[in-house]
C-alpha cells in the first residue's frame, strides 16, 4: 500500500535576530489511508511546526528541508499553483485557535463556502445546502451560517473550523488541537465524527493534541515529540499506557487516572523546562530532566531504536533512549559500575 503521507528527515529552522533556531530536527512520519496518527508533546516540542510544514504554511523566515510526500508527490517541490490545488482538497488543516483563524467580518457560512467555490466543487446554487450539511455534521444548526464569528462561543468556532476542513472532502486531515476548546460532550461527538469519516471514507488523519487520553482512544499510532524530534512512536495504547522513553512516561504520568486517588490528588509533573532550541544540551536533549539518566547520555544522542525487535530487527515500536537501543548495554554497565563503587565505599567505611 502506498503511504498517504510519508515525511522523511524533516528539518525546520527559524532565522531571526539571535541566529538560526532549529524547531524540528529530523522527523520521520508515515500515515496510510484509513489510519490515524497522533502527535503528542508539551508546548515548544515542535508538533504544530510539523503540522504547518506539511502544507508549507510556515512564515517566510522558516527554512524547511527533507521530504514531505503526499500521495507520492513532494509538497516541498510543488509549484504554487499545484500547492493551492492540493490545499483543502488533498489535505486540510483544523487550526489551533479558531478565533484567530476565522475572518471576523465575514459570516461563517460564507467562509465555509469559500473553499468549495474556489475549487469548483459545488455550483453557487448548491453551496447553501452543502454548508448546511457540514454545519449539522459538526453539531451546529444550519441557521448559524448567518452568524459572525463573535456571535459564537469558542467551542462553536472550533466546530466551524472542522466544518471548513471537511468541506472539500480531503484525503488527509491535519487536526491541530482540534478539540481543545470543546466541552466533553461535544468533544466526544467531534471525535466520533472524525473516527467515522476515517472508517467510512478511508481518509488519513494526523491528530495533534496534548491530551494523551484523546490520542489513545482515537489514534492507531502515537508519536511523542520532545525538543523538535520524535522520541517514541508505536501503537497508541502501548505508547500511552506502557511508555518506553522516560519523557513519554513523564508525559503519561502527568495526567491523573480515573479511579486512582493517588494520581488524582498528586499528579506527577516533570521538573525543569524544555531546552533552549538555540542552545540544546550535548548528548540526549532530555538528559537534564531525566530521572534515569546515565553517564553515557552526555555523549550519545540516541536515534529511534526498535523496542523488542524480531529476528529481522523489525518492531512496531521505537524509542530514542539508551535504555532501549544498543546503548542499553553501556548504560547497564555504567549502572553496575556505579553500584560496585558504592559497595566498595561501604566496605571501606566499615
Amino acid at each position: 500500500m502506498t503511504s498517504l503521507l510519508d515525511v522523511r528527515n524533516l528539518h525546520v529552522t527559524y532565522s531571526g535576530s539571535v541566529g538560526d533556531v532549529p524547531a524540528v530536527r529530523g522527523v520521520d512520519l508515515s500515515l496510510n489511508p484509513g489510519d490515524t496518527l497522533g502527535v503528542a508533546g508539551e508546548s515548544g516540542s515542535g508538533k504544530s511546526t510539523v503540522a504547518l510544514a506539511l502544507l508549507r504554511l510556515l512564515p517566510a523566515n522558516a527554512k524547511v528541508t527533507g521530504q514531505i510526500m503526499l500521495e507520492g508527490e513532494d509538497v516541498l517541490q510543488m509549484k504554487w499553483g499545484r500547492l493551492r490545488a492540493v490545499r483543502w482538497v488533498g489535505a486540510s488543516v483544523v487550526f489551533q485557535g479558531a478565533m484567530h483563524s476565522l475572518n471576523p467580518v465575514k459570516r461563517i457560512g460564507d467562509q465555509i463556502a469559500e473553499p468549495l467555490l474556489i475549487h469548483e466543487l459545488a455550483k453557487p446554487d448548491q453551496v447553501g445546502a452543502r454548508v448546511a450539511e457540514l454545519l449539522e455534521q459538526v453539531g451546529l444548526p444550519a441557521s448559524r451560517r448567518q452568524d459572525y464569528p463573535h456571535q459564537l462561543s469558542g467551542g462553536q468556532r472550533q466546530r466551524v473550523m472542522i466544518a471548513m476542513a471537511l468541506a472539500c472532502e480531503p484525503r488527509l486531515i491535519i487536526a491541530d488541537e482540534a478539540t481543545t476548546a470543546l466541552d466533553v460532550m461535544i468533544q466526544a461527538q467531534i471525535l466520533n465524527l472524525l473516527e467515522r469519516l476515517v472508517e467510512e471514507t478511508g481518509i488519513g488523519m494526523l491528530m495533534i493534541s496534548h491530551d494523551l487520553s484523546v490520542l489513545a482512544a482515537t489514534c492507531d499510532r502515537v508519536a511523542v515529540m520532545y525538543a523538535g524530534r520524535i522520541v517514541e512512536q508505536g501503537p497508541a495504547k502501548q505508547v500511552v499506557h506502557e511508555p518506553a522513553h522516560p519523557y513519554a512516561s513523564a508525559l503519561s504520568a502527568a495526567f491523573p487516572k480515573i479511579g486512582d486517588p493517588a494520581s488524582r490528588l498528586a499528579p506527577r509533573g516533570l521538573p525543569g523546562d524544555p531546552p533552549d532550541p538555540a542552545n540544546p544540551p550535548s548528548g540526549c536533549v532530555f538528559r537534564p530532566r531525566c530521572a534515569v539518566v546515565e553517564t553515557v547520555c552526555a555523549a550519545v544522542d540516541p536515534p529511534l531504536w526498535p523496542l523488542r525487535p524480531d529476528r529481522n530487527g523489525d518492531s512496531d515500536r521505537h524509542a530514542a533512549c539508551v535504555h532501549v537501543g544498543p546503548g542499553a548495554e553501556a548504560a547497564e554497565q555504567g549502572r553496575s559500575s556505579s553500584s560496585g563503587s558504592s559497595s566498595s565505599a561501604e566496605e571501606t567505611s566499615r
